[in-house]
């Protein structure tokens, strides 16, 4: 059992990414490994890990707990949920499949900040708060179920209307200083600035 007994390790895979031709972004690879498998290196952390997948066959050979969106056709926020729903823990700690940088000093910052008075923490970066790089109490999982059911908040619209502790940029910088966890590959243009590969592709590993 890794040091958050309590957390559930949850990775958002629910996305189409119609901007990089509906390939699945968990599979990208950055330096002959997957974006999936490189933030699975830090499951140890935690009691458990969980992918939110509403077309999981990609991932099949990652033999992961997933689950598709409780509500669907919310996108993240539907993702975030399922997750929430889903976790056998009190707390999840929710990232996008597409970030290949997450920091296990960013994540502990996360977990100390936890506290019986709040029930999110998250980073702002550029007065933005990063929702996909936050810890989540899943106790949220019903009031944001009847949310998404009548409505489409965002991720942070949800965060706005429930005891969120909003960490400065501050925080983040430092322990990572150039803020690269919270980077999220969306693009043709993400690939190459990041130096990613496309599954497949030569030299891009096979495992």
């Amino acid at each position: 059992m890794g040091p958050y007994p309590d957390v559930t390790w949850a990775v958002i895979a629910g996305g189409q990414a119609r901007r990089l031709s509906g390939v699945p972004k968990g599979l990208l690879v950055f330096e002959g490994r997957p974006v999936l498998e490189r933030l699975l290196a830090l499951s140890p952390l935690f009691a458990e890990t969980l992918l939110v997948a509403n077309h999981p066959e990609p991932y099949a050979r990652f033999g992961l707990r997933t689950v598709a969106d409780a509500v669907p056709g919310k996108g993240a926020p539907g993702g975030v949920h399922a997750a929430l729903g889903a976790a056998r823990t009190e707390w999840v700690m929710a990232v996008a499949c597409d970030m290949p940088f997450v920091a296990p000093a960013a994540v502990h910052v996360l977990m100390e900040a936890r506290g019986p008075e709040v029930d999110a923490v998250a980073f702002t970066v550029e007065g933005r708060v990063e929702p996909l790089l936050a810890v989540y109490r899943a106790a949220l999982a019903a009031p944001w179920g009847e949310r998404l059911a009548r409505d489409n908040p965002s991720l942070r619209g949800l965060l706005a209307g429930c005891r969120a502790r909003l960490l400065p940029e501050e925080a983040l910088r430092a322990v990572d200083p150039p803020l690269r966890s919270r980077v999220s590959v969306n693009t043709p243009e993400d690939l190459a600035r990041f130096g990613l590969t496309w599954p497949g592709a030569p030299g891009a590993g096979t495992r």
